[in-house]
């Protein structure tokens, strides 16, 4: 049996000699440039069409500077070892929303694992900017990534990194004030948090919100803190611990993560704890979990699709140089501030976990 070689891949030399033009008529013609006739120029992109002609994105992206690649690392992703985690939804939908909002403005999304990494491929860092979503303190990226002069935006600050200001999402203390509200409205008095392990500014900035109360309220500060990628078993395990303690139960619970959450609830349960009328949970996360749980956590709904599209906008102000709001904001000197992070709005979503019965 033989099989055809493969056809050669026609070139821009090619439909120069076929159309009898020069090869810069032919790059500018498909590239809507220079002053060109439009007979000369529908010939030359009729003839390209007939060859099968299209110009290299690789080499066309290395003349402008631009790939047309924005870059994805999501930090707790990493950590779980796992980019299907069971039940984190919002990574998934996050990743999802930054893909449409970045073909929106032109642009591919790559989804990428830690560049700073030993295995990380040659290629890691072929992307136009970078998006971090909750990055760690002092993170190696957002250090690897300005080093090499390449435009980076997190969602979540680097809490170690308090000159970097390219990020977004600062509603980790105006959620934690929420949901601690909730459970005052709700009859609470004794409330504890159950924070992750992960080095952030989600657990520390939440942390840190609820130790403020505590310490405003005279409250003995209640905080646990546990592996994110023990998940729905990290939970139990926590509730055991507390039912083992020996110590009055807290009567509400403030799990960041929505697995931590269900599974706190399920462990409570199965000692014969109601739930919301013995101990209220609320959980810093909405997830699958926290939907499907009985009863139905209350959550805070992150907004990962506002959020992706809020992050890509800004990344993309950032690679465009697009003017401040405030336009005395000119830290560089050059007539034009820094563009301004997109705010964010979040909600708590109110459920069965919450609503005391008493």
């Amino acid at each position: 049996m033989t099989t055809n070689p493969p056809r050669r891949r026609a070139t821009i030399h090619d439909v120069a000699k076929r159309a009898g033009v020069s090869i810069t008529t032919v790059s500018h013609a498909l590239n809507g440039k220079g002053v060109i006739a439009d007979a000369t120029r529908k010939r030359v992109v009729e003839t390209a069409a007939d060859l099968g002609y299209s110009p290299d994105a690789i080499a066309r992206g290395l003349r402008s500077r631009r790939l047309g690649i924005l870059g994805l690392v999501i930090r707790p992703l990493d950590t779980l070892g796992s980019y299907q985690p069971e039940g984190v939804d919002y990574f998934l939908r996050f990743a999802g929303a930054a893909a449409v909002e970045a073909l929106d403005r032109g642009y591919g999304l790559a989804l990428m694992r830690d560049p700073t990494v030993g295995n990380a491929p040659g290629i890691a860092l072929a992307a136009d900017g970078f998006i971090i979503s909750d990055p760690v303190a002092s993170d190696p990226v957002i250090e690897l990534l300005t080093r090499n002069g390449i435009a980076v935006v997190a969602v979540g600050r680097d809490i170690e990194r308090p000159e970097f200001t390219a990020w977004l999402g600062a509603g980790t203390h105006t959620n934690t004030d929420a949901v601690i509200q909730h459970f005052l409205e709700r009859g609470a008095t004794r409330i504890a948090i159950v924070t992750g392990e992960d080095n952030n500014s989600w657990n520390a900035d939440s942390e840190l919100t609820y130790r403020a109360w505590a310490a405003e309220r005279g409250q003995t500060p209640l905080v646990y803190h546990q592996d994110e990628g023990l998940g729905e078993a990290g939970g139990r395990a926590l509730a055991e611990q507390l039912l083992a303690s020996g110590e009055p139960l807290p009567d509400a619970i403030y799990c960041l993560t929505g697995r931590h959450a269900a599974g706190m609830q399920a462990g409570l349960q199965a000692a014969g704890y109601l739930i919301p009328d013995d101990i209220m949970i609320a959980s810093g996360s909405d997830s699958e979990q926290t939907r499907n749980s009985a009863p139905p956590i209350t959550s805070i709904d992150l907004a990962p699709e506002a959020t992706a599209k809020a992050a890509v906008t800004f990344l993309v102000e950032l690679l465009d140089g697009v003017p401040d709001a405030d336009p005395d904001a000119d830290p560089d000197g050059d007539g034009a501030g820094d563009p301004v992070p997109p705010e964010v709005e979040y909600r708590i979503r109110d459920r069965a976990s919450t609503r005391s019965m008493r």
